[in-house]
C-alpha cells in the first residue's frame, strides 16, 4: 500500500451511537474521502481500518474539525469490554522463533515504523509526508526463521507499520555465489530448502499452515499462510525464481491480497496536491517514496516500485526484479519488466504510457509533472553527467538572481556536449522542470541523498536514450 491511501482516509459522518465496527465516510483536510472504520484512539492518534483490512495510525489533526470532534466522541464512548482475541503463543516466543525482536507486543500495526526499524537495525530508506520505508541487505551470516534473507523491507504508512517483506533464495543472488554449472537446478534446490525451513519454524510455533490463493489476475499464486493474532505470515514460492515471506495484516490476507482500488479522480486530486510551484519557477513533484536499488543492477524495478507505491499499487523492488527476467547474479531486462508489470498496473485501475522524444520538451514533460506524475526516463548515467548534476544542484542553492543564472547556463551549454557511454544504461525519474532556466529535476533510486538533483535540459538530452515511461491514473 501507499501514502495515497493514508491521505485519502476520511472521517466519520455518522453517529457515534452506531456499532463500533461499522464503516463511515472519512474526510481529511485536503477534502479526500474514503470509507473506513475506527479501530482505536490513543494520545491524539487514531487507528483506522479500510475495507480491504489495511489499518493506519495517523494524527487526528489530519481530519476536518467535525471529524476530529467525532474522533474525540468515539474515544469517550463506552466500548465493548471483550478483549481482542490473542494467540496462546507469547510475543517472546514469536521473536525467538523469528530470531529478531520484530514485535514489542502482540500487535505490530500500531507500532511506530522508526521504532521497529530501530529494534532491527534497518536503516531508513525513505520518509515522505505520509509513508516511510526501511531496508536492509543482510550480511551472509544473518538469519531470520533459520535461513538467510537477501533483502528485507519494512513499510510504514501514517504513524503505523504497514507490512514487512523479505526475499530469501532467488536467482539474482543465491546461485551465482555457489559457482555451480547447473544453476537452475541448484536454485530450485535452495528454494525448496528455504521453503522447508520457513515452514518448519512457523509450523513448530503456530501449527500447520494453510494453502491460499493470493493476488490478482495473472499474478495470483498459491501461498502458505500462518496466522498469529492479527498478523498473517505468507510464504511465497516461485519455481526458478524466488522464495519470499510477507508479514501482512490478517484482514488483508483474508481479502486474498486484493488491494482496494481508488478512483482515478481521487488520485488525480491528491497527485496534483503534491506539485510544488516555487518562486524561482521550479515545478516539482514532491512526496515520492525513495527506494534504494542497493548492490544489484535493479534500477528498473526500484524505479517502478517508487511510481507504483506513489499511485497506490503495492510493490517490492526485489520481487519486481524477478518479473524483469533477472539474470543469474542480478541485472534485469527493462522491457520484460515493463511488459510483465504493465498488465498488473492496468488491472489495478492505473494506466501505463510510453513515448519517445529526442529533446527535453517541456510541453510533453509538463503534461505529466503538472498533474503530479513523475516520468521514468531511460538515459546513460555517465560520470561527467553525474558530476555536472551534483555541481548544478549545489550551485542552485546559492543563486540570488535567477535571470542571471539562466543566462550563465545558456552560455556554458554552448561549449559543452556530453558523450554517451552505453555501459552506463540507467533509468531514473524526471520529477520537475524550470522553463526559465531550461533545467530538469530528476531523482535516482540510490537513497535519500539523490531525491532531487538538477541539470540543464540540453545536457540531459545529450545522454538520453529517448525513451520515457509513465504510470498514470
Amino acid at each position: 500500500m501507499n501514502r495515497l491511501f493514508v491521505a485519502l482516509l476520511v472521517f466519520l459522518g455518522a453517529s457515534v451511537a452506531q456499532a463500533e465496527d461499522e464503516f463511515h465516510l472519512f474526510t481529511n483536510t485536503k477534502g479526500q474521502e474514503m470509507e473506513a472504520k475506527i479501530v482505536d484512539v490513543k494520545s491524539g492518534k487514531v487507528t483506522i481500518e479500510r475495507r480491504d483490512g489495511r489499518s493506519f495510525m495517523v494524527d487526528a489533526t489530519m481530519f476536518v474539525a467535525a471529524d476530529q470532534e467525532m474522533i474525540a466522541a468515539w474515544a469517550a464512548a463506552p466500548k465493548s469490554t471483550a478483549p481482542m482475541a490473542t494467540s496462546d503463543v507469547a510475543m517472546e516466543s514469536m521473536n525467538e522463533t523469528l530470531g529478531h525482536p520484530i514485535f514489542a507486543d502482540a500487535h505490530l500495526w500500531d507500532d511506530v515504523p522508526e521504532d521497529v526499524a530501530g529494534r532491527l537495525k534497518w536503516r531508513r530508506e525513505s520518509k515522505t509526508e505520509f509513508v516511510s520505508s526501511f531496508r536492509n541487505y543482510p550480511r551472509p551470516d544473518f538469519r531470520l526463521l533459520g535461513t538467510r534473507p537477501y533483502s528485507a523491507a519494512l513499510y510504514g504508512e501514517g504513524n503505523g507499520v504497514n507490512s514487512i517483506s523479505l526475499v530469501f533464495a532467488n536467482k539474482g543472488d543465491s546461485v551465482s555465489a555457489l559457482g555451480q554449472e547447473d544453476q537452475l537446478e541448484a536454485l530450485n534446490d535452495l528454494i525448496e530448502a528455504d521453503v522447508a525451513t520457513l515452514s518448519e519454524k512457523l509450523t513448530d510455533l503456530l501449527g500447520e499452515g494453510e494453502k491460499q490463493r493470493f493476488g490478482e489476475g495473472s499474478s495470483r499464486q498459491n501461498v502458505l499462510r500462518w496466522d498469529w493474532n492479527d498478523h498473517a505470515f505468507l510464504v511465497f514460492e516461485q519455481e526458478n525464481e524466488y522464495v519470499s515471506l510477507e508479514i501482512q495484516p490478517k484482514a488483508f490476507a483474508d481479502a486474498g491480497g486484493k488491494s482496494e482500488r481508488i478512483k482515478g479522480l481521487e488520485i488525480r486530486k491528491l497527485a496534483r496536491s503534491n506539485v510544488e510551484q516555487r518562486e524561482n519557477g521550479d515545478v516539482v513533484v514532491s512526496n515520492l517514496p525513495m527506494v534504494d536499488q542497493g548492490p544489484k543492477g535493479y534500477c528498473v524495478p526500484a524505479t517502478f516500485e517508487r511510481c507504483m507505491r506513489y499511485l497506490g499499487i503495492p510493490a517490492d523492488m526485489y520481487l519486481l526484479a524477478m518479473a524483469g527476467e533477472t539474470a543469474m547474479g542480478g541485472g534485469t531486462s527493462g522491457q520484460a519488466l515493463m511488459d510483465a508489470v504493465g498488465s498488473d498496473i492496468r488491472r489495478k485501475g492505473r494506466g501505463f504510457d510510453t513515448f519517445r522524444m529526442d529533446e527535453m520538451e517541456f510541453r510533453k514533460l509538463a503534461k505529466y509533472i503538472d498533474e503530479g506524475i513523475p516520468v521514468m526516463w531511460g538515459m546513460y548515467s555517465t560520470k561527467p553527467f553525474n558530476q555536472l548534476a551534483n555541481e548544478t544542484t549545489k550551485r542552485r542553492k546559492e543563486v540570488e538572481d535567477w535571470g542571471a543564472y539562466a543566462a550563465t547556463l545558456e552560455t556554458e551549454m554552448e561549449s559543452r556536449e556530453l558523450a554517451v557511454d552505453r555501459d552506463t544504461a540507467h533509468i531514473t525519474l524526471i520529477i520537475g522542470y524550470n522553463e526559465e532556466t531550461n533545467e530538469i529535476a530528476f531523482s535516482d533510486s540510490w537513497g535519500e541523498r539523490y531525491t532531487e538533483r538538477w541539470v540543464p535540459a540540453e545536457d540531459a538530452a545529450d545522454i538520453s536514450q529517448g525513451a520515457f515511461y509513465v504510470v498514470t491514473f
